[in-house]
Protein backbone atom coordinates (compact mmCIF):
# COMPACT_ATOMS: atom_id res chain seq x y z
CA UNK A 1 0.00 0.00 0.00
CA UNK A 2 1.39 3.42 -0.78
CA UNK A 3 1.33 5.93 1.42
CA UNK A 4 0.82 9.84 1.30
CA UNK A 5 4.75 10.01 0.54
CA UNK A 6 4.61 8.31 -2.76
CA UNK A 7 1.98 9.97 -4.94
CA UNK A 8 2.71 12.52 -7.19
CA UNK A 9 1.37 15.98 -7.49
CA UNK A 10 -0.59 17.47 -10.54
CA UNK A 11 -0.97 21.08 -9.48
CA UNK A 12 -2.52 23.19 -12.15
CA UNK A 13 -3.29 27.12 -11.27
CA UNK A 14 -7.10 27.29 -10.99
CA UNK A 15 -8.04 23.87 -9.93
CA UNK A 16 -8.90 23.70 -5.93
CA UNK A 17 -6.77 21.28 -4.74
CA UNK A 18 -3.82 19.40 -6.56
CA UNK A 19 -4.65 15.63 -8.48
CA UNK A 20 -2.66 12.92 -6.90
CA UNK A 21 -1.24 10.10 -8.70
CA UNK A 22 -0.95 7.07 -6.99
CA UNK A 23 1.23 4.39 -8.85
CA UNK A 24 2.58 0.97 -7.59
CA UNK A 25 0.71 -2.70 -6.36
CA UNK A 26 -2.75 -2.45 -4.38
CA UNK A 27 -3.04 1.10 -4.28
CA UNK A 28 -6.47 2.34 -2.69
CA UNK A 29 -8.13 5.10 -3.99
CA UNK A 30 -9.36 8.23 -1.65
CA UNK A 31 -13.05 7.62 -2.36
CA UNK A 32 -15.61 9.55 -0.77
CA UNK A 33 -18.65 7.67 0.69
CA UNK A 34 -21.01 9.62 -1.86
CA UNK A 35 -19.34 8.58 -4.74
CA UNK A 36 -20.85 7.31 -7.74
CA UNK A 37 -18.82 4.42 -9.95
CA UNK A 38 -18.98 4.09 -13.69
CA UNK A 39 -17.05 0.91 -14.63
CA UNK A 40 -15.83 -0.64 -17.57
CA UNK A 41 -18.59 -3.85 -17.63
CA UNK A 42 -15.24 -6.42 -18.66
CA UNK A 43 -13.31 -4.79 -15.81
CA UNK A 44 -15.86 -5.62 -13.50
CA UNK A 45 -15.98 -9.16 -14.55
CA UNK A 46 -12.46 -10.00 -14.50
CA UNK A 47 -12.01 -7.26 -11.20
CA UNK A 48 -14.85 -7.35 -9.23
CA UNK A 49 -13.17 -6.86 -5.55
CA UNK A 50 -11.33 -4.17 -6.80
CA UNK A 51 -14.09 -1.72 -8.38
CA UNK A 52 -14.93 0.92 -5.40
CA UNK A 53 -18.18 0.36 -3.60
CA UNK A 54 -21.20 2.71 -4.09
CA UNK A 55 -24.37 2.89 -6.36
CA UNK A 56 -22.32 1.55 -10.12
CA UNK A 57 -23.09 1.91 -13.86
CA UNK A 58 -21.92 -0.29 -15.60
CA UNK A 59 -20.99 0.81 -19.28
CA UNK A 60 -19.02 -0.82 -22.52
CA UNK A 61 -15.56 0.31 -22.85
CA UNK A 62 -13.88 1.27 -26.28
CA UNK A 63 -14.02 3.72 -28.38
CA UNK A 64 -17.58 2.85 -28.90
CA UNK A 65 -18.31 3.96 -25.98
CA UNK A 66 -17.21 8.22 -26.59
CA UNK A 67 -21.02 9.24 -27.36
CA UNK A 68 -23.24 12.01 -26.77
CA UNK A 69 -25.34 9.20 -26.27
CA UNK A 70 -23.24 7.65 -23.53
CA UNK A 71 -22.82 11.11 -21.66
CA UNK A 72 -26.63 11.14 -21.67
CA UNK A 73 -26.93 7.67 -20.26
CA UNK A 74 -24.10 8.93 -17.34
CA UNK A 75 -26.08 12.49 -16.74
CA UNK A 76 -29.87 10.48 -16.40
CA UNK A 77 -27.04 7.79 -13.79
CA UNK A 78 -26.28 10.76 -11.87
CA UNK A 79 -29.68 12.36 -12.04
CA UNK A 80 -31.47 9.40 -10.50
CA UNK A 81 -28.79 9.12 -7.41
CA UNK A 82 -29.45 12.56 -6.81
CA UNK A 83 -25.89 13.84 -7.23
CA UNK A 84 -25.12 17.16 -6.39
CA UNK A 85 -21.60 19.30 -7.10
CA UNK A 86 -19.86 17.64 -3.74
CA UNK A 87 -20.61 14.06 -4.79
CA UNK A 88 -17.62 12.30 -6.38
CA UNK A 89 -17.57 10.37 -9.57
CA UNK A 90 -15.29 7.27 -9.95
CA UNK A 91 -14.29 6.07 -13.58
CA UNK A 92 -13.23 2.65 -13.43
CA UNK A 93 -11.65 1.38 -16.39
CA UNK A 94 -9.51 2.39 -20.01
CA UNK A 95 -8.74 6.07 -21.39
CA UNK A 96 -12.00 5.50 -23.29
CA UNK A 97 -13.91 5.30 -19.49
CA UNK A 98 -11.62 8.31 -17.99
CA UNK A 99 -12.43 10.88 -21.00
CA UNK A 100 -16.12 10.01 -21.10
CA UNK A 101 -16.33 10.05 -17.10
CA UNK A 102 -14.65 13.16 -16.99
CA UNK A 103 -16.22 15.04 -19.38
CA UNK A 104 -19.92 13.76 -18.00
CA UNK A 105 -18.93 14.75 -14.66
CA UNK A 106 -17.51 18.28 -15.51
CA UNK A 107 -20.55 18.89 -17.02
CA UNK A 108 -23.40 17.83 -14.70
CA UNK A 109 -24.51 20.98 -12.61
CA UNK A 110 -21.43 23.01 -14.01
CA UNK A 111 -18.54 20.47 -12.78
CA UNK A 112 -18.50 17.40 -10.23
CA UNK A 113 -15.51 16.73 -8.96
CA UNK A 114 -14.16 12.82 -10.22
CA UNK A 115 -11.05 10.65 -10.24
CA UNK A 116 -9.42 7.79 -12.51
CA UNK A 117 -9.10 3.85 -11.24
CA UNK A 118 -6.69 3.51 -14.51
CA UNK A 119 -6.60 -0.31 -15.81
CA UNK A 120 -4.81 -0.16 -18.87
CA UNK A 121 -1.41 0.57 -19.37
CA UNK A 122 -2.45 3.10 -22.00
CA UNK A 123 -4.95 5.27 -19.20
CA UNK A 124 -2.24 5.22 -16.20
CA UNK A 125 0.74 6.43 -18.12
CA UNK A 126 -1.35 9.27 -20.28
CA UNK A 127 -5.21 9.06 -20.91
CA UNK A 128 -6.17 9.93 -17.38
CA UNK A 129 -3.62 11.91 -16.68
CA UNK A 130 -3.27 15.84 -17.56
CA UNK A 131 -7.04 16.93 -17.49
CA UNK A 132 -8.22 16.21 -21.23
CA UNK A 133 -11.71 14.65 -21.12
CA UNK A 134 -14.42 14.46 -24.03
CA UNK A 135 -16.03 12.64 -26.85
CA UNK A 136 -15.72 11.42 -30.35
CA UNK A 137 -17.91 13.53 -32.30
CA UNK A 138 -18.60 12.67 -36.48
CA UNK A 139 -15.64 10.15 -36.63
CA UNK A 140 -13.03 11.96 -35.28
CA UNK A 141 -11.41 11.31 -31.63
CA UNK A 142 -12.09 14.06 -28.83
CA UNK A 143 -13.67 16.63 -31.25
CA UNK A 144 -15.49 17.86 -28.01
CA UNK A 145 -14.02 18.33 -24.67
CA UNK A 146 -12.27 20.20 -22.12
CA UNK A 147 -9.70 20.76 -19.39
CA UNK A 148 -9.92 19.70 -15.77
CA UNK A 149 -7.88 17.83 -13.73
CA UNK A 150 -9.22 15.00 -11.67
CA UNK A 151 -8.93 14.63 -8.16
CA UNK A 152 -7.09 11.70 -8.03
CA UNK A 153 -5.40 8.69 -10.48
CA UNK A 154 -4.24 5.42 -9.16
CA UNK A 155 -2.04 3.04 -11.31
CA UNK A 156 -2.27 -0.75 -10.21
CA UNK A 157 0.14 -3.01 -12.41
CA UNK A 158 -2.43 -5.91 -11.37
CA UNK A 159 -4.62 -4.43 -13.38
CA UNK A 160 -2.59 -4.89 -16.47
CA UNK A 161 -2.16 -8.77 -16.09
CA UNK A 162 -5.64 -9.35 -17.55
CA UNK A 163 -5.19 -7.02 -20.62
CA UNK A 164 -4.96 -8.72 -23.73
CA UNK A 165 -1.92 -8.81 -25.77
CA UNK A 166 -2.63 -6.28 -28.09
CA UNK A 167 -4.15 -3.82 -25.73
CA UNK A 168 -1.32 -4.25 -23.31
CA UNK A 169 1.45 -3.62 -26.43
CA UNK A 170 -0.62 -0.69 -27.18
CA UNK A 171 -0.11 1.08 -24.19
CA UNK A 172 4.10 0.88 -24.95
CA UNK A 173 3.88 3.33 -27.71
CA UNK A 174 2.86 6.21 -25.72
CA UNK A 175 5.53 4.75 -22.91
CA UNK A 176 8.30 5.51 -25.59
CA UNK A 177 7.10 8.79 -26.33
CA UNK A 178 7.65 9.91 -23.12
CA UNK A 179 10.94 8.30 -23.60
CA UNK A 180 11.57 10.36 -26.35
CA UNK A 181 10.46 13.80 -25.34
CA UNK A 182 12.05 13.87 -22.08
CA UNK A 183 13.37 11.19 -20.62
CA UNK A 184 16.55 9.50 -21.63
CA UNK A 185 16.88 7.03 -19.10
CA UNK A 186 13.45 5.61 -19.39
CA UNK A 187 14.36 4.91 -23.17
CA UNK A 188 17.07 3.10 -21.62
CA UNK A 189 15.62 1.31 -19.09
CA UNK A 190 13.04 0.46 -21.59
CA UNK A 191 15.99 -1.06 -24.49
CA UNK A 192 17.23 -3.00 -21.05
CA UNK A 193 13.54 -4.34 -19.95
CA UNK A 194 12.08 -5.80 -23.03
CA UNK A 195 11.67 -9.26 -21.96
CA UNK A 196 10.53 -8.15 -18.51
CA UNK A 197 8.19 -5.98 -20.36
CA UNK A 198 6.52 -8.66 -22.35
CA UNK A 199 6.06 -11.10 -19.53
CA UNK A 200 4.45 -7.70 -17.62
CA UNK A 201 6.86 -7.99 -14.55
CA UNK A 202 5.34 -6.30 -11.69
CA UNK A 203 8.33 -4.39 -10.67
CA UNK A 204 9.85 -3.59 -14.19
CA UNK A 205 5.77 -2.04 -14.71
CA UNK A 206 5.62 -0.16 -11.70
CA UNK A 207 9.33 1.87 -12.82
CA UNK A 208 8.18 2.11 -16.25
CA UNK A 209 4.56 3.47 -14.82
CA UNK A 210 5.89 6.32 -12.38
CA UNK A 211 8.68 7.33 -14.74
CA UNK A 212 5.63 8.12 -17.58
CA UNK A 213 3.63 9.43 -15.65
CA UNK A 214 5.91 12.15 -13.72
CA UNK A 215 7.13 13.43 -17.44
CA UNK A 216 3.77 13.73 -18.02
CA UNK A 217 3.13 15.65 -15.10
CA UNK A 218 6.16 17.86 -15.43
CA UNK A 219 4.80 18.79 -19.22
CA UNK A 220 1.11 18.89 -17.78
CA UNK A 221 2.20 21.77 -15.03
CA UNK A 222 4.10 23.65 -16.88
CA UNK A 223 1.45 24.18 -19.88
CA UNK A 224 -1.62 22.69 -18.30
CA UNK A 225 -4.14 24.21 -21.52
CA UNK A 226 -2.02 23.31 -24.05
CA UNK A 227 -0.98 27.42 -25.31
CA UNK A 228 2.41 26.22 -26.24
CA UNK A 229 4.67 23.87 -24.95
CA UNK A 230 2.17 21.06 -23.99
CA UNK A 231 2.13 20.32 -27.40
CA UNK A 232 5.25 18.54 -26.80
CA UNK A 233 2.88 15.74 -25.56
CA UNK A 234 1.72 15.40 -29.36
CA UNK A 235 4.87 13.63 -30.90
CA UNK A 236 3.87 10.85 -33.37
CA UNK A 237 -0.04 11.99 -32.86
CA UNK A 238 -0.50 13.60 -35.64
CA UNK A 239 0.08 11.20 -38.77
CA UNK A 240 -1.01 8.97 -35.92
CA UNK A 241 -4.60 10.15 -35.53
CA UNK A 242 -5.10 10.01 -39.53
CA UNK A 243 -3.42 6.34 -39.13
CA UNK A 244 -6.28 5.81 -36.51
CA UNK A 245 -8.97 7.31 -38.14
CA UNK A 246 -7.93 5.82 -41.59
CA UNK A 247 -7.14 2.11 -40.58
CA UNK A 248 -9.15 1.41 -37.69
CA UNK A 249 -5.88 0.44 -35.63
CA UNK A 250 -5.78 1.17 -32.18
CA UNK A 251 -4.39 3.72 -30.68
CA UNK A 252 -0.89 2.55 -29.38
CA UNK A 253 -0.26 1.03 -33.11
CA UNK A 254 -1.13 4.54 -35.32
CA UNK A 255 1.13 6.32 -32.34
CA UNK A 256 4.19 3.97 -33.02
CA UNK A 257 3.77 4.39 -36.89
CA UNK A 258 3.76 7.74 -35.85
CA UNK A 259 6.63 8.27 -33.89
CA UNK A 260 9.07 6.83 -36.87
CA UNK A 261 7.41 9.28 -39.34
CA UNK A 262 7.93 12.03 -36.77
CA UNK A 263 11.43 10.92 -36.43
CA UNK A 264 11.86 10.65 -40.52
CA UNK A 265 10.43 13.82 -41.29
CA UNK A 266 12.85 15.52 -38.36
CA UNK A 267 16.07 13.89 -39.99
CA UNK A 268 15.10 14.85 -43.26
CA UNK A 269 14.86 18.24 -41.71
CA UNK A 270 18.73 17.86 -40.58
CA UNK A 271 17.35 18.11 -36.87
CA UNK A 272 18.15 14.37 -36.28
CA UNK A 273 20.93 11.77 -36.15
CA UNK A 274 19.23 8.84 -38.81
CA UNK A 275 20.31 6.61 -35.97
CA UNK A 276 17.94 7.76 -33.27
CA UNK A 277 15.46 6.04 -36.03
CA UNK A 278 16.98 3.26 -36.41
CA UNK A 279 17.07 2.94 -32.81
CA UNK A 280 13.33 3.75 -32.15
CA UNK A 281 12.40 1.48 -35.18
CA UNK A 282 14.56 -1.67 -33.35
CA UNK A 283 12.64 -0.96 -29.76
CA UNK A 284 9.17 -0.73 -31.03
CA UNK A 285 9.88 -4.16 -33.01
CA UNK A 286 11.11 -5.52 -30.06
CA UNK A 287 8.16 -4.51 -27.72
CA UNK A 288 5.68 -6.26 -30.85
CA UNK A 289 4.77 -2.33 -32.04
CA UNK A 290 4.98 -1.73 -35.87
CA UNK A 291 7.35 0.56 -36.83
CA UNK A 292 5.70 1.11 -39.93
CA UNK A 293 1.96 1.69 -41.37
CA UNK A 294 0.63 1.84 -44.97
CA UNK A 295 -2.28 3.63 -45.97
CA UNK A 296 -3.49 5.82 -48.95
CA UNK A 297 -1.67 9.40 -49.03
CA UNK A 298 -4.67 11.10 -49.86
CA UNK A 299 -7.03 9.52 -47.27
CA UNK A 300 -4.60 10.29 -44.51
CA UNK A 301 -4.29 13.93 -45.91
CA UNK A 302 -7.83 13.90 -45.75
CA UNK A 303 -8.15 12.91 -41.94
CA UNK A 304 -5.13 15.28 -41.27
CA UNK A 305 -7.66 18.44 -42.65
CA UNK A 306 -9.85 16.81 -39.96
CA UNK A 307 -7.62 17.30 -37.14
CA UNK A 308 -8.61 19.54 -34.67
CA UNK A 309 -5.62 20.60 -33.64
CA UNK A 310 -4.92 22.62 -37.50
CA UNK A 311 -5.32 26.31 -37.98
CA UNK A 312 -5.78 28.21 -41.19
CA UNK A 313 -4.02 25.54 -43.51
CA UNK A 314 -1.09 24.63 -40.74
CA UNK A 315 -0.61 22.05 -37.68
CA UNK A 316 1.56 22.10 -34.98
CA UNK A 317 4.09 19.11 -35.58
CA UNK A 318 6.39 17.44 -33.20
CA UNK A 319 9.88 17.17 -34.35
CA UNK A 320 12.87 15.64 -32.74
CA UNK A 321 16.90 17.41 -32.40
CA UNK A 322 17.23 14.31 -30.38
CA UNK A 323 16.22 12.37 -27.58
CA UNK A 324 15.12 14.35 -24.84
CA UNK A 325 15.42 17.31 -27.12
CA UNK A 326 11.38 17.92 -28.51
CA UNK A 327 10.91 20.93 -30.73
CA UNK A 328 7.56 22.50 -32.03
CA UNK A 329 7.11 23.86 -35.17
CA UNK A 330 4.12 25.16 -37.49
CA UNK A 331 3.95 23.55 -40.50
CA UNK A 332 2.00 23.91 -43.79
CA UNK A 333 -0.43 20.62 -44.22
CA UNK A 334 0.97 20.54 -47.56
CA UNK A 335 4.24 19.98 -46.48
CA UNK A 336 2.49 16.30 -44.28
CA UNK A 337 1.34 15.65 -47.83
CA UNK A 338 4.41 15.81 -49.87
CA UNK A 339 5.72 13.80 -47.07
CA UNK A 340 3.16 11.27 -47.10
CA UNK A 341 2.91 10.83 -51.01
CA UNK A 342 6.32 10.09 -51.00
CA UNK A 343 6.74 8.02 -47.93
CA UNK A 344 6.68 3.86 -47.89
CA UNK A 345 4.21 4.42 -44.57
CA UNK A 346 1.36 6.64 -46.97
CA UNK A 347 1.66 4.62 -50.05
CA UNK A 348 -0.97 5.18 -52.78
Amino acid sequence: MLDAADDILVNVSGEVEPCRVYVGPDVSAPISERALVVVDARVARQHPDRVPAGPCLEIAGGEGAKTLASVEVLWRFFADHEADRRTMVVGVGGGTVTDLVGFAASTWLRGMPFGFVATTLLAQVDAALGGKNGINFLGFKNQVGLVRQPSFVTCDPAFLLSLSARDYVAGLAEVVKYALIGSPGLLELLEDSVDALRDRDGGVLARVVRASVAAKVAVVQADPYERGYRRVLNLGHTVGHAYEAVLGVNHGEAVAAGLIDACELSVRRGLLDPAVTVRLRRLLEALGLPGRLDAPSSALSAALRRDKKREVGQVFFVFLRGVGQPVVESVPLDFLDAYLDGSAGGGA
